[in-house]
């Protein structure tokens, strides 16, 4: 793990000490494990991580010890000015309890499911499977027993650490491997996820065949991408990684991207049926992603896989 730059386990409900790990992680030049249920003191190998600099949160961990002579001596090397020490404790990317897009989805999949938002687990005894699932924080909303696949090694190991930072997250598996592996290994779930995976890979045609062959008969799937428009154009590539900067150089290609139609044929194609289809917009001010109509960009869509019915050719 040493290869890690940023580290973001904030709004995660992490109980007991910060793990001395961390302080392994030499290349890190941000850390925030904010607004948790952190106890005891800081490792001194995190205060040793001259890479932070002003890059460090750990607020809102009430039972942190951090006196004068700690943020003076122990955190010197991290820039003592940075350190935001609020909530009598000291604040990156895995917000948890404020991750709206991921929040959203949660909704947006228990209402195409017919369960109710009100159930404290309305997954719970399904068998989900997140293909890219990155951090792994979608994998953890769902509250189900979930495999979470990856193709990236560092993102699987990123995942895992969350994970065992987290008690609740028992029934979560994590495989750095691909939908096709596990078609090759014939498993089969009640429910397939795989957001904003389908714009990077190569055959999106094949991609979805693969994501069906996972899909339980009378399954679902729910796909997220982004539309192939000149919005999107503007927001999600220029705005996002030459003006914001929020993503690297390169990370997208508008080629690749797909109309909200030809995602719905390609997944026709696929034997998986579109039910439901929305928009994601993003509000600047509050920071927050919300469900819309708008789809002009960023989409979601849930599909069907009817029972006893194979791909075609």
């Amino acid at each position: 793990m040493s290869f890690l730059v940023h580290l973001d386990l904030s709004y995660n409900k992490l109980t007991g000490r910060v793990p001395d790990q961390i302080g392994d992680l030499q290349k890190l030049v941000g850390l925030d494990l904010s607004c948790n249920n952190f106890i005891g003191p800081i490792p001194d190998t995190i205060g040793q991580l001259g890479g932070l600099g002003r890059n460090l949160d750990l607020s809102g961990n009430s039972g942190l010890c951090l006196s004068p002579s700690e943020a003076n001596g122990v955190f010197i090397g991290v820039g003592v000015c940075g350190i935001n020490k609020t909530n009598n404790s000291i604040t990156m990317p895995f917000k948890k309890s404020e991750a709206p897009f991921e929040q959203n989805i949660s909704f947006f999949v228990i209402g195409v499911l017919e369960k109710d938002p009100n159930c404290t687990r309305p997954f719970e005894g399904l068998k989900f499977v997140d293909v890219g699932c990155g951090g792994g924080i979608l994998s953890e909303t769902m509250e189900a027993t979930v495999t979470g696949v990856d193709a990236v090694d560092k993102n699987i190991t990123i995942a895992r650490l969350h994970a065992d930072l987290d008690p609740q997250t028992t029934s979560i598996e994590y495989r750095c491997t691909t939908a096709e592996t596990l078609v090759e290994e014939q498993r089969q779930f009640d429910a397939v996820l795989a957001l904003e995976v389908i714009e990077h890979v190569a055959d999106p045609a094949g991609f979805c065949k693969s994501l069906s062959a996972l899909t339980i008969p009378g399954g679902d799937t729910v796909i997220s991408t982004i539309n192939r428009s000149m919005r999107a154009y503007a927001t999600a590539i220029v705005a996002a990684e030459y003006l914001l900067h929020w993503l690297p150089k390169g990370t997208h290609q508008w080629s690749s991207f797909l109309t909200p139609e030809e995602l719905v044929l390609i997944l026709q194609l696929a034997s998986i049926s579109v039910q439901e289809m929305a928009g994601f917009v993003y509000n600047a001010l509050t920071g927050r992603w919300s469900l819309s109509d708008d789809i002009s960009v960023n989409f979601i869509a849930f599909g069907a896989k009817p029972a006893n019915r194979e791909p075609l050719d």
